[in-house]
């Protein structure tokens, strides 16, 4: 395997250089200027220069770049490397704006996406109910034509977000004689519409990212649907698609092993650092193969895509990989961390430690390896589709007689 980026790209790579070296300090490196301020004037830059919000077209405030796989690469690896900011993380950045892009109106994409892609609006998806959550197409939440308007009621659960959101993208079923998956409808919905009621839910980490929303006779204009009556079926799945592409991104558990052997130098076990027991190294070697599996498989992916090849099954375990690989690290953070680990990410006494790693951030993070298993769709679902639409394999007869 070539791993090489040959010279036109070795170039850009110096390109990128020069411009981090010219226009970002990281905090600490001599950086001036507010920090929400700071960031937002060299993303600024950064698009006008083409290193950011490549595939968003320069009238919706992005940078209109080709497609290139290569470059957007690079990009990323020396952003990285210089701990400066990439676009704003978000459900808005991240699922909603490439939707737009892809299914929506002309005039959703100059109201919504210029203002999402500066962190000016937030948004929160309104897909998972009460007993509609894996079976996302049996939800019940129903959308009316009255004039102008749509007139939604339902609840919608699990809602990450949802009590500082703007604007919810939200599916509703507005065809209740049509079959399940063709019934449903893409709406957006102003958050501070009349009839909108958001209620956080309390996690054991004693936050509350997660919330039920009651829509009660909630109106939202006619036209603030995406792609077609009854399509929304169709659009969820462009959005799901992002979600679980920034979701099994490798550079997240390469992110994760470097803070985890952090941790095991750190920690000591029977009274020597814990990155000297056995056991730990072992664990420690097993985790990083599963990493550089993934992103390997990233990287042929990426090469398939620059050919115009189909990467085939392996596309479709990216979300699942990096679930797994999540769920071993935090295994192994708990068990180096012994009986801190029973400790609740609030109790006194789990600051910092020198290299700024914390007690407390591992144990959101095994909390977060739990809950990742369920969001973008759940584990067990995944691995349905891998069978089904990768292997072939016939779809569970149960499933079928819920259609």
């Amino acid at each position: 395997m070539d791993l090489s980026y040959g010279p036109e790209m070795e170039a850009f790579r110096k390109e990128v250089k020069d411009f981090l070296s010219a226009n970002w300090r990281a905090k600490g490196d001599g950086a001036k200027g507010s920090g929400g301020d700071r960031i937002q004037a060299f993303r600024e830059r950064a698009i006008e220069a083409g290193y950011l919000c490549r595939n968003i077209p320069k009238q919706y405030g992005g940078s209109e770049q080709p497609p290139d796989a290569l470059r957007g690469q690079v990009i990323r690896e020396e952003f990285e490397a210089a701990r400066a900011p990439m676009e704003p993380r978000g459900i808005g950045t991240m699922m909603l704006v490439p939707t737009l892009i892809d299914r929506g109106e002309e005039w959703q994409k100059e109201k919504f996406v210029g203002p999402t892609i500066r962190g000016e609006l937030t948004w929160c998806q309104g897909y998972s109910e009460p007993g509609s959550g894996s079976d996302l197409a049996s939800l019940k939440t129903k959308g009316e034509l009255d004039g102008d308007d749509w007139v939604i009621n339902g609840q919608k659960i699990w809602t990450s977000g949802a009590q500082h959101a703007d604007y919810m993208f939200c599916l509703v079923r507005t065809e209740p004689d049509a079959k399940k998956h063709a019934g449903i409808s893409y709406l957006l919905i102003d958050m501070k519409a009349k009839g909108i009621d958001v209620r956080p839910l309390r996690q054991m980490t004693g936050s509350s990212e997660f919330n039920e929303v009651f829509l009660s006779d909630v109106r939202t204009p006619k036209d603030w649907i995406v792609g077609q009556r009854g399509e929304g079926w169709l659009v969820s799945r462009t959005t799901l698609k992002h979600e679980r592409n920034s979701i099994g991104a490798a550079a997240q558990t390469l992110a994760l092993l470097d803070g985890l052997v952090t941790l095991a130098k750190e920690r000591t076990l029977d009274g020597v650092p814990a990155i000297e027991d056995p056991g730990v190294r072992r664990s420690l070697v097993e985790i990083e193969g599963y990493i550089r599996a993934h992103q390997y498989s990233g990287f042929l992916q990426m090469t398939k895509g620059l050919k115009g090849e189909n990467a085939g099954v392996i596309q479709l375990m990216n979300k699942l990989n990096s679930t797994n690989i999540g769920h071993k690290v935090a295994k192994l953070a708990m068990e180096i961390l012994g009986d801190d680990g029973m400790l609740a990410p609030s109790d006194r006494g789990l600051g910092l430690s020198s290299a700024g790693t914390s007690t407390a951030s591992w144990l959101s993070q095994y909390m977060a390896s739990l809950g990742i298993a369920i969001a973008g769709g759940t584990a067990n679902v995944q691995r349905n589709v891998i069978a089904e639409r990768g292997l072939g394999l016939p779809r569970d007869a149960a499933a079928n007689r819920g259609n």
